[in-house]
Order: C-alpha cells, then sequence, then structure tokens
C-alpha cells in the first residue's frame, strides 16, 4: 500500500496512534490524528507529536475532512464497527491497523505471538532469547511497546517478536511474520468481537499471508486449532503438553524434549524451569520451537529458558506475610487463563477476583476450585454473577467487597498459615482501574505494606 503523499487519518489519540501518527510524520503523507473525546487534552497531545505537522480532530469529524481522507490507521483498542469506521469502508477507504502500517516499514525477520492466554509470557520468553543471540533484536506489539515507534530502528539482520492482539489482526492486509505462534484459542472479547467465530478468525488471521516457506506454531492440544490447520498454507510444527509427537516438541517424564523428526534432543526438565504450571510449560515449548525455527543456537536456547522468571502480573509472587504467600495474576482477564492461575497454585489458595464483565462463562472456572479454593472474594461489576455462578456450583464460601483493598483485607484476617492468596480476576480491570496494570500495582502495594 502506496502511503505517499496520501492524508491519513490516525483513529484514537492512546499509546499506539500517537507512535503511528509519528511514523507517518516521517513520509510525505499528510496525517490527521482524531479521538471520539471532545475532552482530551489537545495541548498535552501535541507535546507527544513530532514536529507540528500532525493535524488534531477531537470529538466529530467534520464532512469536508471525512471526504479528504485516503486511508485509516485504526488504534486497536477501537472497534472496527464504530459508525465511523464503517461510513469509511462503505466509502472504499482502506483501513488498517497499527501492526500492518509498522509491517510496511519493517525490516528483518518477524515472530508473531497470538492466543487467548500465554502471549505476554511467550513473546518475553522469546525477547530474551533472542537478545543472548541476535546484536538487533525487538520486543514489541501488544506486551506495550508500539511495533511503529520501534520499526524504523530495525535493520535487514533485525529479528523483532511481536505480541499481536485479536484486536490487532482484524486490520491486517499483509502482514507476514516469518515464524507465527497461536497458543491457544478459549472465549474472550466477545463483547467486542460478538461471536466465538468471529474471534477465532481473528487469531487464525496472523497466518492468512503465510506461505509454504514460512512456519506456524500451534497448540496440538487445542482441538479448535488443529481443526483448522487445512486452513494454513505455512508448514505447522506442533507443541504439546500430553502427546508424544514426531516433528515437535512435548513433555514426557516432566522433561521437554524436541523431536527434529529424526532423534529426540531433550531440553530441560519442567522443575529447572522458574515458572509455575502446565500452562508455562507450554508458553516455554512454543518459545523453544519459534526460536529453534528463527535459527537460535540450541545451547543458549536451553540457557535462556532456564534463567526466565514470571512476567510482571502473571502469577507473579509478591511476599510472604505470617507464612502466607501472596501472588499477584492481575494479567487473568479471562476465566481460561485465571484456571491456569488456579491449577498453579500447590497450597490451600484464598482467591480475588471478578472486574468488568466481558460476557464470559464461568462455570468451567468454578469447577478447578475444588480442593484449591478455601475462599472466593468478590469485587467488581461481576460479583454477583460470579458469586450466583459458584453457588449453582456448591461453591458457597464466598465474601463480597467493595474495593481492592477490602478484599485484601478479608483475605488477611481468612487466611491461615501454610494458604496463599491469589490475584486472578477472571475479569478485565475497566471500571475500577484504567488497566490491568495498574490492578496488579495497587494489590502488590498493599500487600508489601503489610507488616
Amino acid at each position: 500500500m502506496d502511503l505517499q503523499d496520501k492524508k491519513i487519518l490516525v483513529y484514537g489519540a492512546g499509546i499506539s496512534g500517537v507512535a503511528a501518527a509519528n511514523l507517518l510524520a516521517k513520509t510525505t503523507a499528510s496525517v490527521v490524528i482524531y479521538d471520539g473525546n471532545p475532552n482530551l487534552e489537545i495541548d498535552e497531545l501535541k507535546k507527544k507529536l513530532v514536529g507540528n505537522e500532525v493535524n488534531i480532530i477531537v470529538g466529530v469529524i467534520p464532512e469536508n475532512i471525512r471526504k479528504t481522507i485516503d486511508i485509516v490507521v485504526v488504534s486497536p483498542g477501537v472497534p472496527t464497527d464504530l459508525p465511523d469506521l464503517i461510513k469509511f469502508a462503505d466509502d472504499g477507504v482502506p483501513i488498517i491497523g497499527e501492526i500492518e502500517l509498522a509491517y510496511m516499514f519493517s525490516k528483518g525477520k518477524i515472530i508473531g505471538v497470538t492466543g487467548t492466554n500465554g502471549k505476554t509470557t511467550t513473546t518475553s520468553i522469546i525477547g530474551q532469547i533472542l537478545r543472548a543471540h541476535y546484536e538487533s533484536s525487538f520486543v514489541v506489539g501488544n506486551i506495550g511497546i508500539p511495533y511503529t515507534e520501534m520499526v524504523t530502528k530495525t535493520k535487514n539482520n533485525s529479528v523483532t517478536v511481536a505480541e499481536i492482539s485479536s484486536f490487532q489482526l482484524e486490520t491486517i492486509k499483509s502482514f507476514e511474520p516469518d515464524v507465527s505462534l497461536i497458543l491457544n484459542i478459549t472465549p474472550d472479547h466477545l463483547n467486542r468481537h460478538h461471536t466465538m467465530e468471529n474471534y477465532i478468525e481473528a487469531k487464525i488471521n496472523i497466518t492468512k499471508n503465510q506461505l509454504e516457506d514460512k512456519v506456524c506454531i500451534l497448540n496440538y492440544e487445542d482441538e479448535e486449532l488443529r481443526k483448522r490447520e487445512k486452513n494454513i498454507n505455512a508448514k505447522i510444527i506442533y507443541f504439546s503438553s500430553e502427546t508424544r509427537l514426531r516433528g515437535g516438541i512435548f513433555i514426557e517424564d516432566d522433561t521437554i524434549i524436541y523431536n527434529n523428526s529424526i532423534e529426540d534432543i531433550k531440553i530441560c526438565n519442567v522443575n529447572e524451569l522458574k515458572l509455575l504450571g502446565k500452562h508455562n510449560y507450554e508458553n516455554v515449548m512454543a518459545a523453544v520451537m519459534a526460536t529453534i525455527m528463527i535459527g537460535v543456537p540450541l545451547d543458549i536456547i536451553i540457557e535462556e529458558i532456564k534463567k526466565f522468571v514470571s512476567v510482571e502480573h502473571r502469577i507473579e509472587y509478591v511476599k510472604e506475610v505470617h507464612g502466607v504467600k501472596y501472588y499477584n495474576d492481575s494479567k487473568g482477564t479471562n476465566p481460561d487463563a485465571a484456571i491456569k492461575a488456579v491449577e498453579a497454585m500447590v497450597t490451600p489458595t484464598l482467591l480475588i477476583a471478578g472486574g468488568y464483565d466481558k460476557d464470559s462463562s464461568y462455570d468451567e472456572w468454578i469447577e478447578t476450585f475444588d480442593g484449591k479454593i478455601k475462599k472466593l472474594v468478590l469485587i467488581g461489576q461481576t460479583r454477583e454473577k460470579i458469586a450466583q455462578a459458584a453457588r449453582n456450583k456448591g461453591f458457597e464460601a464466598i465474601e463480597l467487597a467493595d474495593t481492592l483493598e477490602e478484599a485484601v483485607a478479608i483475605c488477611k484476617k481468612s487466611a491461615q498459615k501454610g494458604d496463599a492468596v491469589l490475584l486472578s480476576p477472571a475479569c478485565a480491570s475497566w471500571g475500577m482501574f484504567k488497566n490491568y496494570e495498574e490492578r496488579g500495582n495497587e494489590f502488590k502495594r498493599l500487600v508489601n505494606e503489610m507488616k
């Protein structure tokens, strides 16, 4: 897609939107950045933009400007079915996202990571391995660093790993990673995608431009992914926590083994890792496979996965107080992610959950409580919904709290020596917090202030 001398509208003035506008400002394109919030601080936004070449519009897009737009770059948090974007699409205006825009400028090789859960951990492991081997490597995307912010630093010998959400994958056109990973697919963001089929299609989109010379790494234990393999043109390689594979990577007797179609190669015992839980072993296997495919020597890969520690906000150990261990899993923003956290607990656990309602079902999550969860302390918009779902499953040890601070206080009072307290909300943070990071940081502050 030719951007030169085009009038381009960046829709959304958050971190990704600002990075996209600043990248476009380096071209001959005429750039307009728009945000629907009429109270947006324009002077503050101007400070974040490069030069004075970017025009700013807030509130409503004037019709005379709308008619002049050649391309729209939409930020990940903006639904593509907004009336504005539907009208642009109906008028034949191409709508792309930040990932697609960055790809137009990117050099070197690319690893793209998506999936419902485990994206950030897997991306972080890959990033650590890449840094140990390549002089030029980058970690970007949904992990919090806009691809468009870093892409001009890439070189022909660079390797970039990008965490890519379903929102970002909705708007790719030509994006073609050298290696793609789809870690798993379970219900999430149905309030945005409306149907599970739409959500799955968004995830599978990461492979849509890959040909036979590229690689796609899939979770063999995810039935939905196995069903879709016939629609993927790239070379498929599987990882599995349950099944011995030929030409893939798997766990057998607590040992991660890579089979290169000729022989088994031992990677490590899972007990040599600093991560908890089967889901994290899957993340490690996916990262190992991706970095093997991109050319990192096996000895470097093995050394780095043994050194890797948990990602912040993902079953993150915080502190032990009076014999009670506190864990921050604020990144568990859907029931499937929260299931993984519950399954990773090895002592009786008091669980803090609840938040923004993404139209999720909590039944399967609650079914994992048996023998693990002593008490469920609920906060946020979903607290009554989750409480009723838990009672329907016969779980009665429930307390409701108005704030996270109150929830932590309840757990502190109720926990006994040898217990764990786990924040794993199974819900988004919106409504009480700006994002899961703010929620996790508040939990850690409350715990760290305990005497």
